[in-house]
């Protein structure tokens, strides 16, 4: 009997019934966890109004750069498995904006003929790198460039052969300065070359050196051979000095270079 008792007393644990307000509490709690699906999804609304308040290119491309980098993350997520097609739909999605976007950006920084910053490119450029030397007390240097006789290329070539002129000038500045120096046009002939972290005589070697590369290739076309030179005025930015003023030294010295004589770079006082 006393064991009969025993066996009676004896029952199976048995989980308790969830409800369906508790099942979908724990579904909840586990979606919010770090590197869950609703964890990602508010992430992802935090980009996008990120984005919202901002209207600069830079800043959106560096916002899309994040969402993507956290979107591949989720790749490797236990959580997220069962989402792996929306994830990878939608770093598919966030590419293709990111690419879209840089090439907005191209096109409105980018003048179309030469490849170089156009005017507003550039202006941004230059306030940004001056920003950058002011806070940081780094040297900056500019060099105004302007094509010698290139009026004389256009009344003897025509202004087909003086546009190749421009792409040619681009491209050969383009491969001898290092990835942080920058090209812009800024008009006609005239080219604008930002050299951060250079000193003054940093940048005549720069000058220089451009000159003479340009020397050793001559645009070709068809078999006429066309050797282009520059002058160009260099000036070092002076502590707190704005933009516009640097400019203009740069400017007064490319005057003096021309009235030496054409192709040499003179420094700016």
């Amino acid at each position: 009997m006393e064991g009969d008792s025993n066996r009676r007393g004896l029952r199976l644990a048995t989980p308790p019934v969830q409800t369906d307000a508790q099942r979908a509490a724990r579904a909840y709690r586990e979606n919010r966890a770090p590197g869950g699906p609703a964890d990602y999804y508010g992430r992802i609304e935090n980009y996008a109004q990120k984005i919202r308040e901002t209207t600069d290119l830079d800043d959106i491309i560096a916002i899309l750069n994040e969402a993507l980098a956290h979107t591949r993350a989720l790749h490797a997520a236990d959580e997220v498995a069962t989402a792996r097609a929306q994830v990878a739909a939608a770093e598919h999605h966030i590419e293709q904006l990111k690419n879209e976007l840089e090439l907005a950006r191209r096109l409105v920084h980018e003048d179309p003929l030469s490849g170089a910053l156009n005017r507003r490119g550039l202006d941004d450029a230059l306030a940004r790198e001056a920003a950058r030397a002011e806070r940081n007390g780094t040297p900056l240097c500019v060099a105004m460039i302007d094509i010698d006789n290139f009026k004389q290329v256009n009344d003897s070539f025509g202004h087909q052969v003086g546009d190749m002129v421009l792409v040619h000038l681009v491209a050969v500045i383009k491969e001898t300065i290092r990835t942080q120096d920058l090209i812009g046009r800024y008009g006609g002939e005239e080219f604008l070359l930002l050299l951060p972290d250079s000193g003054i005589d940093e940048a005549v070697v720069v000058a220089d050196r451009l000159r003479k590369r340009l020397a050793e290739k001559p645009l070709a076309w068809g078999s006429q051979r066309l050797f282009v030179a520059f002058s160009a005025g260099v000036a070092a930015r002076l502590a707190g000095e704005t933009t516009d003023a640097l400019i203009r030294r740069a400017d007064q010295a490319l005057y003096q270079a021309k009235q030496a004589g054409k192709d040499r770079a003179i420094v700016a006082p």
